[in-house]
Order: structure tokens, then sequence, then C-alpha cells
């Protein structure tokens, strides 16, 4: 196994760091949080069609870029640094990789070319409580002539709030925590009897709250085959929690390179606080937490485009590792940079509150090292 970009690869991480870094700092973040535009800029969702990155994951045949997992990730990870609030996770990504796995020959001859030019974007709603549970679902999806008419709630949509079509996970069958028994619907955002709630953020990305009441959608609007949603659903958030590492850690390097410069320029009673040895024994253990999340997410990249066995497995190890790693390093950019990390005018704080958003999405630390060991027999 090997863990080196191509020069493909290399070329797209550089243009999604320059891009980020020019265009979408964290400055152009708290921008749209003072402007009240809930991490919304369409002017940034055209640039960044323009330069494909929402076609990464696209065949060319609709139009898309058609590289790889481990490319995508370098995207992610270039957002992750800035803390870029984009579409690329929810569309480019889940929104894609289940048009292209559940989707019919004419769904995807719709839907993904409008989504590599960046004209649609997508969100999955699946969660109905405060925990990621993805068999959780209770939203009823009742059989109606040519069609279904769904009804129920959805909670914290990441990008709902913006979002153009939902893909809804609703319960043709069962009851909720059953398995089996789920349906995927391609809901647009116009659709009747849908309410759209947009909720403000802790992290200034946004996110939206779903009610359906008596929606209805025919039968070319199913993804997939009926009652077997999680056979599409697993292997899909798989490749969003990978990619959501990829941009966790991202923020995690960004946080720490931010710290390591503050310690070689501070002073206090007369030194760098870079010299104290109590600092740089957490230092080190931030490096090394990096290290190793580092290791588990190129692992994760790498097994999607090998289509290795042990996706699920690694897509969990990933997202435990990177929680684990933004977690311990967004603390201690703070703490470390002292009285100027607890203000506002500081950029620590907003990689702090990122942090915690990125850790209960699509699954805590303590679910992944749940599913990880129920995945391993135990």
């Amino acid at each position: 196994m090997t863990f080196i970009l191509t020069e493909d690869q290399e070329m797209l991480r550089d243009t999604a760091v320059n891009f980020t870094r020019d265009e979408l700092p964290v400055k152009h973040l708290r921008a749209l949080r003072d402007a009240g535009k809930n991490g919304v800029d369409p002017e940034a969702r055209q640039k960044l069609a323009e330069l494909g990155f929402f076609g990464v994951l696209i065949p060319e045949e609709y139009d898309g870029v058609e590289m790889s997992m481990t490319a995508f990730g370098q995207v992610m990870e270039a957002q992750g640094r800035t803390l870029a609030s984009t579409p690329l996770l929810q569309t480019a990504c889940i929104g894609a990789s289940a048009i292209l796995m559940g989707g019919t020959e004419a769904q995807k001859k719709e839907w993904l070319p409008k989504i590599a030019a960046g004209e649609v974007t997508t969100a999955l709603a699946l969660d109905e409580t405060s925990h990621h549970n993805p068999a959780g679902v209770a939203t009823e999806a009742e059989r109606d002539g040519q069609g279904y008419t769904l009804n129920g709630a959805k909670k914290y949509v990441q990008d709902g709030h913006h979002a153009d079509m939902f893909i809804v996970v609703a319960r043709t069958f069962g009851e909720a925590g059953d398995s089996h028994g789920l349906t995927l619907f391609l809901v647009p955002r116009d659709a009747k009897g849908l309410t759209v709630q947009a909720l403000n953020t802790v992290d200034s990305h946004g996110a939206a709250h779903l009610t359906l009441d008596g929606v209805h959608v025919d039968d070319s609007h199913v993804l997939g085959a009926a009652d077997k949603g999680m056979d599409i659903l697993e292997p899909v958030l798989d490749r969003g929690r990978i990619a959501l590492a990829a941009e966790m850690l991202g923020s995690s390097l960004a946080a720490f390179e931010m710290t390591h410069e503050y310690m070689q320029t501070r002073k206090q009673f007369g030194q760098l606080i870079g010299s104290f040895q109590a600092l740089q024994h957490r230092a080190a253990k931030m490096f090394t937490e990096l290290e190793l999340t580092t290791s588990c997410i190129a692992a994760a990249l790498s097994a999607v485009d090998s289509q290795r066995n042990d996706i699920a497995e690694l897509a969990s190890l990933a997202k435990a590792r990177a929680s684990e790693t933004v977690h311990l390093v967004s603390n201690e950019t703070v703490q470390l940079h002292g009285g100027i990390g607890m203000t506002d005018d500081h950029d620590s704080g907003f990689y702090m509150k990122r942090a915690r958003v990125q850790e209960a999405l699509l699954g805590s630390a303590s679910f992944h090292r749940d599913r990880y060991a129920k995945l391993n027999g135990y």
C-alpha cells in the first residue's frame, strides 16, 4: 500500500490550498457570519465549480473530472485549513456518491452534470434526534399510487438551509431501529409540504431542520431499491465520514501550525513560551496525534479507491481519530494562546467552534469506536 500522491493529485491539492488560502480564508467566514449569511456564498460556489471541485468523484461521461477519493480528500483537507463553508461534502461527495451508487441511468444523466457544474446542491436528510443513528429513522413513506407520501421530521441537516435538493431517508417498512425497510428519495426544495427551518449554528456554517407534511414524490425520485436503502446509505455515509475526517485533519493542522508559530514568538518572563518544557510536551502530543490521524485518513481514502472490503472499518477509524485529534488541538490552540485566544478577534475560537460541529457530524468518536468494535466481532 502506498500513500504517495500522483502528479495530478498533487496539482489538485496545490490548487485547492491556494484557492482556499486566497479566496476563502477565516476572515471570509467571519465576514459571512457578521453579515448574517449563514456561511452561504454563491460566488465562491461558482468558483469551486469552475475549478472542477464538484466533479472530482463524477465520471467524465456525466461531465465530471473523474479522479479519486484520495484526490477529493486533498480538497477537503484544504477546505478544513481555512474553515471554508462550502457545499462540497454534502454535494460533491455524499450527494454525488448516492446518485452514482443508487441512481438509475436517467437520474445520473439528470443530476450529475448539474452537480459537477455547481448548478445544484444537495443535502442528506437522515438523522431525527440529536445523535447520529442511521437506522433510527421514523419518517414514514407510504405507497401512494405511482409514488410515495412522506411524513416526518429531520434534525440538523447540514447545508439544508440552502440545498436545492434533499436526499431524504424514510421508512417504507418496519420500525425505527430496523436496518431494513429504509428507502432514499430525491426531494426538491420546493416540494409541496416540505418546510425548511434555517438554523444559525455555532460554527457559522448553517444547517436546517426539515418538516415533511404529506410530501408527495413519484417513483422516478426513488433512489435505489425500495426497502433496501441501507445498501446505499452505509457506503455513502462512509465516503462522507472519510471526507469529513480529511477536512477535520486540515482544521487540526492549521490550528496546530498557528499555535506553534505563536509559541515561537510569544514571550513570558523574558523567554519564548516555546522554550518551556511543559508546553513542548503538549505540542509534541499534538504532533504525534496529527501524524497518527494522517495515516488513518490516508488508509481510508486509499481503501475506497482500491475498493477494499474493510472500507467501513477504516472509515470509522478515521472519523474517530480525527474527532479526538481536532478536539485536542482546538482546545490547546485556545489555551496556549492565553487571553487573546478567548476573544472573538482571534481566529482560535473559530477553530474550536467548528471542531465541535465536525465531531458530531456523521457520528461522534464514541459512535465510531462502537461501530468499529462491532464490525470486528466485538
